[in-house]
């Protein structure tokens, strides 16, 4: 999982009120594609704090520290946790550790099929590395970060949260599914007095 790629998605879908439930999204994914995970190896990293806050950054640290709290309690997760360069804010060593785990693990026979869940289409030559091997790749992508050029290789479900009207434009050529997940069943919404004590 990327797990950075992850939170932007559904930040940008729900704002800082509320947030996607991990261990329910995992249930209804493995519910309605019929596999079960038998390990979520989930990368990413913590926003740095900035010395002032505005309310815009204040928001935005709750919202991902709930998040990824929840990341951590769910079953089978294992958190690899990056960090971000003190002067420019950038995110190091997740994508490496990512990439350095897909191909490592496929050379190890750690796995014969996995999934890709991430929107960034930085992580292909990897799949492409690992596909050579005769591993069974899918890509899992939120349906405002689709791993567009990715379809056109592998097998690819892109999660539509209903209800909403998703204008999904796709190639014939690309191999995209699309599971409907009711947005209700996995998404928690922030009460005002836990969010104000977080941070």
């Amino acid at each position: 999982m990327d797990g950075t790629n992850l939170y932007a998605a559904q930040y940008e879908m729900f704002g800082p009120k509320r947030y996607l439930d991990f261990q329910k999204l995992i249930d209804q994914l493995e519910t309605k594609t019929g596999d079960e995970f038998e390990a979520i190896y989930f990368y990413a990293s913590y926003s740095p704090r900035p010395k002032k806050l505005t309310k815009y950054v204040k928001d935005y640290l709750k919202n991902e520290a709930m998040f990824y709290k929840a990341v951590n309690k769910t079953k089978k997760v294992l958190f690899f946790k990056g960090y971000r360069s003190p002067t420019s804010g950038k995110e190091k060593e997740v994508d490496v550790k990512l990439t350095a785990d897909l191909v490592s693990f496929a050379f190890e026979d750690k796995y014969k099929k996995m999934f890709l869940m991430t929107g960034d289409a930085d992580f292909l030559q990897a799949l492409f590395a690992i596909r050579s091997l005769e591993k069974e790749i899918g890509i899992i992508s939120m349906e405002n970060k689709i791993m567009h050029k990715g379809a056109f290789y592998f097998p690819t479900i892109v999660i539509d949260l209903v209800p909403n009207e998703l204008k999904l434009k796709t190639h014939p050529k690309q191999k995209i599914r699309v599971v409907k997940i009711e947005k209700e069943r996995v998404v928690i919404k922030i009460p005002p007095m836990q969010a104000s004590r977080v941070g």
